[in-house]
C-alpha cells in the first residue's frame, strides 16, 4: 500500500504533525488490526497480579498447661466455752474463721445477749451468761440436764453507702452445758443423811452400755461422721460400770439391714454364734477385732459397704452387747474372735475358745435379736444408723439405746 502523500505546505495555516505509521501486523493476524491495549502490554512488559491482603489478626501463643488445685477451707477453733455450777463462760477469737477478717463485737451475740468483755490486745470477745438466760434451752435426759446456747455471728455491710458489701459469711455455733442427774452438786447436806437399799441396790445394778465412733489412733471419739467406700469404720463398745464390781463387755452378735427392723430383709450377719466377727473370712476384709487393752472396753474395725440390691440409702446396725464380772473367766457364750491369718484369734488370747468358729459354740440357744428384752448384763442397742450417698458412707445419729 502506497503512503500517503503529505499535504501541500500552505502559509499562514497551522501544521499538524503527522500521524505516526502503523505497528505492523504480526504474523497470524490475520491482516487485521491489534488492540491497542494488546499493544501497550507488548511495548510495557507483562502485568504482575497483586499480592496485597487484608491484615489478619496475630495468632496468641498457646500457654502451658497451669498446676492448680482448689483450696480446701480448713476447720479453726475459734470458740472455747466454760460451764460452771450456774454459768456458762465463752471466749471467741475475732478472727472466727481463721481468715484474717476480724469480726465487730456488735454483730455476735449469745442468744440475744451481747458481748460482756474484750480484749484487743489478744482480739477476744468474751459472753457470761446464766443458765436460764440468754434464751438458753433445757433438755433432760436419762442420766442428764443439758443447757443449749446458740451463738450467732451476722456481719454488718462494710459500709452503708459506698460499699454495700461483706467479707464474711454469717454462723450459728451451738453450746451446750451437760450436768450429771445422778451426782449431787450443791455443797448442802443431802437430806435424808442415810441412803434407801433400793437406792444402793439401783445403783450397783446400774449399767451404761455405748459404741463410739473413734479416730484412726483409737485417741478420741471422731467428730465427722463421713466414711468414703472401703474406708475403715472404728468402733469402741464400753460399759460404765458406776458402783459395780469390775466388769469385761462383749459384742455378742451385729446385724446390718436396711431398715431399723432387726429381723428385715436384705440383712448381713457380721458377728454371731457369741462373739465371732465373720465379716473378713467371708469376704476377705480387713474387719477385726483389736486385742483388748481394757476389760471394759473392747475395739473393732469394719470396712464400710453397701448392700448389692435393695438398697435404700440407710444402713442399719443393730448388736447385742454383754457384760459379765471381770474376775469371771472367758468361755465359749463370752469371746470376741477375729479371723486373721487364715485362722481364728481371741481379742483377750482365749484363741483356743473360737475353734467353735466355724461350727457352733455354746450350749444355749442362739438368741432372736428381735426378741431379747434386755437385763443388767445383756443389752440389745441399735448402735449405729448408716446413710449411703454415692461415694461414701455417712453415720448419722448413732446413739439410740434401749
Amino acid at each position: 500500500v502506497p503512503a500517503p502523500a503529505s499535504p501541500p505546505f500552505v502559509p499562514g495555516m497551522p501544521q499538524v504533525p503527522a500521524r505516526p505509521p502503523l505497528a505492523p501486523l504480526p504474523q497470524g493476524s490475520g491482516g487485521q488490526l491489534q488492540d491497542p491495549g494488546s499493544v501497550q502490554q507488548q511495548l510495557l512488559g507483562p502485568v504482575k497480579e497483586l499480592t496485597w491482603k487484608f491484615p489478619q489478626m496475630p495468632v496468641e501463643p498457646t500457654s502451658p498447661p497451669v498446676q492448680f488445685q482448689l483450696r480446701e477451707p480448713v476447720s479453726v477453733s475459734s470458740v472455747a466455752a466454760t460451764c460452771d455450777e450456774n454459768m456458762v463462760h465463752v471466749q471467741v477469737k475475732k478472727d472466727l474463721f481463721g481468715s484474717g477478717e476480724l469480726i465487730q463485737a456488735s454483730d455476735i451475740s449469745l442468744g440475744g445477749c451481747g458481748v460482756t468483755g474484750e480484749d484487743s490486745v489478744a482480739q477476744l470477745l468474751y459472753f457470761q451468761s446464766y443458765l436460764q438466760a440468754c434464751g438458753s434451752q433445757v433438755v433432760m435426759t436419762n442420766d442428764s440436764l443439758v443447757y443449749s446456747f446458740s451463738l450467732t455471728y451476722i456481719p454488718r455491710a462494710i459500709s452503708d453507702t459506698s460499699a454495700p458489701i461483706v467479707r464474711t459469711s454469717g454462723a450459728v455455733i451451738g453450746i451446750e452445758c451437760h450436768y450429771l442427774r445422778l451426782h449431787n452438786v450443791s455443797s448442802n447436806a443431802l437430806q435424808p443423811a442415810w441412803i434407801p437399799y433400793a437406792a444402793t441396790k439401783t445403783a450397783e445394778e446400774l449399767l451404761v452400755f455405748s459404741l463410739k465412733l473413734m479416730t484412726d489412733d483409737w485417741k478420741f471419739e471422731r467428730p465427722s461422721n463421713i466414711y468414703y467406700m472401703g474406708d475403715l469404720i472404728h468402733f469402741e463398745a464400753s460399759v460404765k460400770q458406776y458402783n459395780h464390781v469390775p466388769l469385761r463387755v462383749f459384742v455378742d452378735t451385729c446385724v446390718v439391714t436396711a431398715v431399723p427392723d432387726a429381723a428385715a430383709a436384705p440383712s448381713y450377719l457380721f458377728i454371731q454364734n457369741h462373739g465371732c466377727l465373720v465379716d473378713s473370712k467371708l469376704t476377705g476384709s480387713s474387719s477385726r477385732f483389736l486385742p483388748r487393752t481394757q476389760d471394759f472396753k473392747l475395739q473393732f474395725q469394719l470396712e464400710a459397704f453397701r448392700f448389692q440390691q435393695g438398697d435404700t440409702g440407710s444402713l442399719f446396725i443393730t448388736c447385742l452387747l454383754k457384760a459379765t464380772a471381770a474376775a469371771s473367766p472367758t468361755d465359749a457364750e463370752h469371746k470376741a474372735c477375729s479371723f486373721v491369718g487364715h485362722k481364728w484369734a481371741g481379742a483377750g488370747g482365749e484363741d483356743q475358745l473360737c475353734s467353735c468358729c466355724d461350727g457352733s459354740c455354746g450350749s444355749r440357744k442362739a438368741r432372736d435379736l428381735t426378741s431379747v428384752s434386755g437385763s443388767a448384763s445383756e443389752h440389745l442397742a441399735t448402735i449405729v444408723c448408716m446413710k449411703l450417698l454415692s461415694f461414701y458412707v455417712w453415720l448419722d445419729e448413732c446413739q439410740h439405746f434401749y
